[in-house]
């Protein structure tokens, strides 16, 4: 399966030897996310038997007193052509078939009576108890707390709940149509005017000027001159270069997701840290997230204790938490709730950006939920991938932390706003930087539709059984992930302990020879280019003493972890004295899941998904890494650009 996507010249049609891609391979299931009225024609597609790999959920054997052993096939059929005397409750399209002709038929019994007539209607009248339910929640809320807490959240959360209700009933085409007129009459109309050919500098052309009349019409303040601005853009110009330079396929480079996702990263920037209303959205998504995950202590406080189930232990806290995410996404992936999601999200974000669904869906889940979980809401399409695809994914676990772990962070006194707004700036930014590095240049499952390979989460029996095997592919996936980070960790030790050793004989002792200084002066020049200013000093040492700082924290998250860096920083006495705008870049430089321990993350994770692409992953899991962190990096010259005259409190905890 390793070797199934064939790279092609980028001047012909993009194709693939994915089977999961031939016709005949294909159906449909029936839609359970709209009534029959508003259902679409462009629905979900699956497969069938296309995927190396063993199914997650093992087929389903039963045996009937007195009629033998059936075999349900995936398409609900039985292997003697009879329908069994139980039925698949999410409804195969034969055993639909049969129970619409049943609905036609006259009720009898209780079905004639006022009972049936409820249980006739019984899906309009639960929503009308929906509607009425948090319609009256949120305006009990603005009566009880329109002074002492926020009314944005609440609104949205009503809002989409509406829209969901209202769509149920109501085809999208109503919204959807108009907005096409309007973008196609507006936006289409404009870009046609444009020769084809430049396209492309003009779209570079607009992303710069946002850029440059956002970061320089801002007044100076302390050392956020626009001298320092002016590097940090220079710095973010150099890294698109690089990646540029190092590019796997440069004639297949699209600029337009590149050119989009800078400017996504900058406008996001401008949206979380210079709005109260940005950064109340975020942060209530980032908490809800955290909270989700958090649950599972209530399972690891059931089998040790409640102390042990608050130790900030990787194998108590993380562990734990992704083998519940695991089982709840198989729950969603049975009831079809996720294969819609990622449907409507890969429509957009290929229309927006060019980039497929699945990538979509991890770039915009990994803030949230965090490397590992993210990974999992993609589960069926990890064997399918293109090696593109893979790359990105990975490289956006690596570019930021998640909702999941901030609290922790915000617990060392970091400032919240800037830990918040990191998460999100570094996600459009690490699909830019991975599509440069690592171009698309394959057919791929999710590029503006879907199709769900093999979808063997339909062969649990019931949302129960999906979920116990989702707890089940957790266990496994964690036992993967902690004896990867276990070996990995234990060679950069063996690999410090010889550089000491080798170190002490050149007379290498203050600071240590080891992998954390050797990249602490390689990333020297790096935070140069971050925007770290150089300050006044006596010497040539005192006045670069910040951007040296700055690089060895660096070095500590990318060789040990962001945790290690950030209590360094907020510690460590040594960097008490780094300036305001130091500290700025600094929080913002190490809000990543970017070091080496997180590589057994990545490859435990997506190695059990998919294992016949294990090499694939391993091979690409070190240009990956190195993209995450510069994506990382960019988000902390972003954050030089944006903030201005707040900067004093975004260098402190509970700031604005």
């Amino acid at each position: 399966m390793a070797d199934q996507h064939t790279i092609l010249p980028t001047t012909a049609p993009r194709t693939s030897a994915d089977p999961a891609l031939a016709p005949q391979n294909q159906h449909h299931h029936g839609h359970h996310n709209h009534a029959p009225s508003a259902q679409a024609p462009d629905d979900i597609v699956y497969t069938t038997g296309t995927t190396a790999d063993a199914p997650h959920v093992p087929p389903q054997n039963h045996q009937h007193l007195g009629t033998g052993a059936h075999d349900v096939e995936k398409n609900g059929s039985l292997s003697a052509g009879t329908l069994p005397a139980y039925s698949d409750e999410k409804g195969k399209a034969d055993i639909d078939n049969t129970a619409a002709s049943q609905e036609s038929a006259p009720p009898t019994g209780w079905k004639a009576g006022p009972l049936g007539t409820v249980w006739r209607y019984r899906r309009p009248i639960i929503h009308f108890i929906i509607f009425g339910l948090f319609t009256g929640w949120w305006m009990a809320s603005l009566i009880l707390h329109h002074d002492d807490k926020n009314w944005v959240v609440p609104f949205l959360l009503w809002l989409a709940i509406m829209l969901r209700l209202i769509f149920f009933y109501v085809p999208i085409r109503y919204v959807s149509t108009p907005i096409r007129w309007v973008w196609h009459n507006t936006a289409v109309k404009i870009q046609s005017f444009i020769p084809e050919k430049f396209r492309t500098l003009a779209g570079a052309a607009l992303t710069v000027s946002v850029i440059l009349v956002g970061s320089f019409v801002t007044k100076e303040s302390a050392d956020n001159t626009r001298e320092n601005r002016a590097v940090s853009l220079f710095g973010m110009a150099v890294i698109i270069f690089c990646f540029w330079a190092t590019s796997r396929h440069r004639k297949a480079i699209n600029w337009r997701t590149v050119c989009g996702g800078m400017l996504a990263q900058y406008i996001i920037g401008l949206f979380v840290l210079r709005t109260n209303v940005g950064y109340d959205i975020f942060s209530f998504i980032a908490a809800r997230a955290s909270d989700l995950l958090s649950f599972a202590k209530d399972g690891v406080a059931f089998l040790t204790s409640p102390d042990t189930a608050d130790l900030p232990y990787f194998f108590f806290g993380v562990l734990p938490a992704i083998v519940f995410f695991i089982a709840l996404v198989q729950v969603l992936y049975y009831i079809g709730f996720l294969q819609w999601f990622i449907r409507k999200f890969a429509t957009f974000v290929f229309w927006a950006l060019e980039v497929s669904g699945a990538e979509a869906v991890v770039a915009a889940a990994t803030p949230f939920i965090g490397q590992g979980e993210s990974a999992m809401l993609i589960r069926p399409f990890v064997p399918h991938m293109t090696k593109a695809e893979i790359h990105q994914i990975m490289t956006c676990g690596f570019a930021t932390i998640s909702g999941s772990v901030l609290i922790g962070y915000i617990n060392l006194g970091l400032n919240p706003e800037a830990l918040v707004s990191s998460c999100i700036m570094s996600i459009p930014a690490s699909l830019a930087i991975s599509k440069l590095r690592y171009p698309e240049t394959e057919e791929t499952l999710t590029a503006g539709r879907v199709v769900v390979p093999d979808d063997d989460e339909h062969e649990a029996e019931n949302a129960l059984h999906a979920f116990a095997e989702g707890a089940y592919l957790g266990i496994k996936i964690a036992g993967t992930i902690l004896a990867s980070i276990l070996c990995i960790l234990a060679l950069v030790g063996l690999i410090n302990g010889l550089l000491t050793w080798w170190g002490k004989y050149l007379n290498i002792n203050d600071p240590e020879l080891t992998l954390q200084t050797i990249f602490g002066y390689l990333f020297y020049p790096v935070a140069w280019l971050l925007g770290v200013p150089v300050r006044d000093g006596k010497d040539r040492d005192e006045k670069n003493r910040d951007i040296f700082k700055v690089a060895k924290l660096i070095a500590e998250k990318v060789i040990v972890n962001e945790y290690s860096a950030f209590n360094q920083l907020v510690t460590n006495p040594n960097f008490d004295e780094l300036s305001p705008r130091s500290k700025l870049i600094a929080t913002y430089a190490l809000s990543g899941f970017g070091n080496i321990g997180s590589l057994g993350i990545q490859i435990g994770i997506l190695g059990q998904l998919a294992p016949s692409r294990g090499g694939d992953v391993s091979s690409l899991a070190i240009s990956a890494l190195f993209s995450g962190v510069m994506s990382t990096l960019t988000s902390a010259s972003v954050a030089g650009l944006v903030i201005s005259d707040q900067i004093s409190s975004f260098t402190s905890a509970g700031g604005s």
